[in-house]
C-alpha cells in the first residue's frame, strides 16, 4: 500500500539512492550539463553528480528562495539540475527550450529577480530577451568551471511553492503553475498506486517533455520504487528504434503524438517494440490504431496499454487499460475512471452545475494534488476553481457506465461535428497512409481538415472522399508536413494558432 509523503526531489533522489545504490539509469547520450557521467549509471553516481551540480550552483550565485528558470536543450540533464537546485531551496521554473525570447521576458517580469540557465541550444533567444536586465544569466558550460565546495542542503517548508511549470501556450502566453511538496506528493501516490500492480522492477523508457508536470512525478515515483531508467533525448524514429532495440526496456511511456509519430514503425519493424509489456500515454486520449500497433508489436505476455487523461493543474487523473482484446469494444475517447480516493471528474454546465450522464458540457476534475495557484496571475486561476473542483477547459460527457468521454477542448468546439477528437482518430484509424489531421475552424467556422502523410506514403485522394462521404461536411483538406504542424513542448497541436495563420491568409 502506497503511503502518502510529500515531495522534495532531492530528497527523494536522496533516499532512493541510499536504498537503490545500484540500480541503472541508462542514458542515451551524453550530456553537457553531467559530464562526469556516462551512458549507464548507478542512483549512487547520479546522485553524486547532483551534489556536485548544487554545490556549483550555490557558488554562481544561487541560494535558497531563488527562482531559477532551466531554459536549455530538452533532455533528461534540465531535470537532474532542477533536482540539484531544490537542494538549496531553490525554485526551479520549467519554461520550453522553444519558447521565444518575448515569453521569455514576460515569465522575467513574473518572477522579478530570476536566474536562467541556458545552453548553446537556447542561447541566441536568451541574447534576444529585452528584460535581460530583470534575470542573471548563467550557461551551463559556466556552471561546470565553478567550485564544487560543499554546502548544507537547506530545503524549502512542504507547503510553500517548490516548482514551477507551465501552461502548453496554446491559447497565448503560457501560465507558470506552481506546486508544493505537497501537491506533489499526491501525485507521486497516485502513480505509485499504479507502478505497484508492475510485479517486475525491470526498465522503463520514456520520451517526455523534461519541463512538463508529468516528467518530475515519473521520475521521482519510479526511483522511490526503484525501477531501472532509460530516459530518451530524442523522438527521431530511427533513435528510437536503436535504443529500444539495444536495451530491450520492460515499459515505455511518451505523449500521445510521439506514439502516433512512431505507429509506422511498430507495424513495419515490430521487434523494436517487441520487449514492452507496458504501454503508457501521457495526459491525453489516443487513437485505437495506434493503440492496436504497438499492442500488436509486443511479444510479452498480455501487453498493455495505459491511457492517462490528465492536466498539469491536476496532475494523472483519469486512467484506462487497453488490451488487444477490448480494442474491438473501445472508443479511443473514453478515457475510463479517476483512481478511488485520488481523482475523479464531472460534468458541468458553464456555471458549474452539475449534468447529467450522456449530455455534453465542461469536464470537471478533482485531485488531491492540484496545483497552488498561477504565479502572479491568482486571478485566472480562481476562474477555473469551482469549490474542490478544477474546470479543465476541456468538453465532453459521463457514460452510463461512469467513465469519461473526451471529446474536445472547449475553445475548439465546432458547431456540426459533435467531437473533433473523435473525427480526427477515426479518420487516422481508417486511412494507414496519414501520420496526422487536425481539424480546426476556417475563417467562417466551418470545419478545415489538415493532414500530414505518414513516412514514405502517397495520399490517396479516393480513399480519403471515400472514408468522408457520410461524415459531416468537411472541407477539401490541406496537406503539411508533419513536422510543419505548429506544436506545444508536449507535442500538442496548436490549433488557435493553426486558425489564426489560416484566416491571415485568408483560408
Amino acid at each position: 500500500m502506497i503511503s502518502y509523503q510529500p515531495l522534495n526531489l532531492y530528497r527523494q533522489f536522496q533516499q532512493a539512492a541510499e536504498r537503490f545504490p545500484e540500480v541503472a539509469i541508462v542514458f542515451d547520450k551524453t550530456y553537457q550539463a553531467f559530464p562526469e557521467l556516462g551512458l549507464e549509471n548507478t542512483y549512487a553516481q547520479v546522485f553524486a553528480a547532483i551534489q556536485q551540480r548544487a554545490y556549483q550552483l550555490a557558488a554562481a550565485g544561487i541560494s535558497h528562495g531563488d527562482k531559477v528558470m532551466f531554459y536549455k536543450s530538452p533532455a533528461f540533464d534540465t531535470y537532474l539540475l532542477a533536482v540539484a537546485a531544490t537542494a538549496l531551496g531553490a525554485v526551479p521554473v520549467m519554461p520550453s527550450y522553444h519558447l521565444p525570447a518575448s515569453t521569455l521576458d514576460v515569465f522575467a517580469e513574473r518572477l522579478e529577480r530570476a536566474f536562467i540557465v541556458f545552453d548553446e541550444e537556447t542561447a541566441e533567444r536568451v541574447a534576444a530577451m529585452e528584460r535581460r536586465d530583470l534575470v542573471t544569466t548563467l550557461a551551463v558550460a559556466d556552471l561546470l568551471t565553478f567550485p564544487a565546495h560543499l554546502v548544507a542542503e537547506n530545503l524549502l517548508p512542504e507547503d510553500v511553492i517548490q516548482y514551477m511549470t507551465h501552461t502548453s501556450g496554446t491559447t497565448g502566453i503560457p501560465k507558470l503553475i506552481c506546486h508544493t511538496a505537497q501537491t506533489m506528493g499526491w501525485r507521486v501516490a497516485w502513480q505509485q498506486t499504479i507502478f505497484e500492480k508492475m510485479t517486475e522492477r525491470n526498465l522503463l523508457a520514456f520520451h517526455i517533455s523534461p519541463v512538463h508536470s508529468r516528467y518530475n512525478i515519473g521520475v521521482s515515483s519510479a526511483i522511490g520504487l526503484g525501477f531501472p531508467l532509460l530516459p530518451l533525448s530524442s523522438a527521431k524514429t530511427q533513435d528510437v528504434a536503436e535504443t529500444l532495440k539495444r536495451y530491450r526496456p520492460m515499459a515505455l511511456e511518451t505523449h500521445p503524438n510521439n506514439f502516433v509519430q512512431w505507429a509506422q514503425l511498430a507495424k513495419n519493424n515490430s521487434s523494436v517494440f517487441s520487449s514492452i509489456r507496458y504501454y503508457h500515454s501521457t495526459f491525453d486520449a489516443i487513437n485505437i490504431g495506434t493503440l492496436r500497433a504497438f499492442l500488436e508489436a509486443s511479444k510479452e505476455n498480455a501487453p498493455v496499454f495505459m491511457q492517462v487523461y490528465g492536466q498539469s493543474e491536476c496532475g494523472p487523473m483519469i486512467l484506462r487499460y487497453h488490451r488487444l482484446e477490448t480494442l474491438g469494444s473501445t472508443s479511443g475517447r473514453d478515457m475510463g475512471v479517476g483512481l478511488s480516493g485520488y481523482t475523479e471528474a464531472r460534468i458541468t454546465d458553464e456555471n458549474g452545475q452539475p449534468l447529467p450522464v450522456g449530455q455534453n458540457g465542461h469536464i470537471q476534475l478533482l485531485s488531491r494534488g492540484r496545483a497552488v495557484t498561477y504565479y502572479k496571475e491568482d486571478a485566472r486561476f480562481q476562474e477555473n476553481v469551482y469549490g474542490d473542483w478544477w474546470d479543465s477547459g476541456d468538453y465532453g460527457c459521463m457514460t452510463e457506465e461512469g467513465t469519461l468521454l473526451l471529446k474536445d477542448r472547449q475553445v475548439d468546439v465546432i458547431e456540426s461535428i459533435d467531437s473533433n477528437l473523435a473525427l480526427e482518430d477515426f479518420l487516422l484509424d481508417q486511412l494507414d497512409f496519414l501520420s496526422e489531421v487536425v481539424i480546426i475552424r476556417d475563417a467562417n467556422g466551418a470545419p478545415q481538415p489538415i493532414i500530414a502523410l505518414a513516412e514514405g506514403a502517397v495520399m490517396d485522394w479516393d480513399a480519403w472522399w471515400h472514408q468522408v462521404v457520410d461524415l459531416p461536411l468537411l472541407k477539401e483538406p490541406i496537406l503539411m508536413a508533419y513536422e510543419d504542424i505548429p506544436r506545444t513542448a508536449t507535442m500538442k497541436v496548436q490549433r488557435l494558432k493553426m486558425e489564426a495563420e489560416m484566416k491571415m491568409k485568408n483560408l
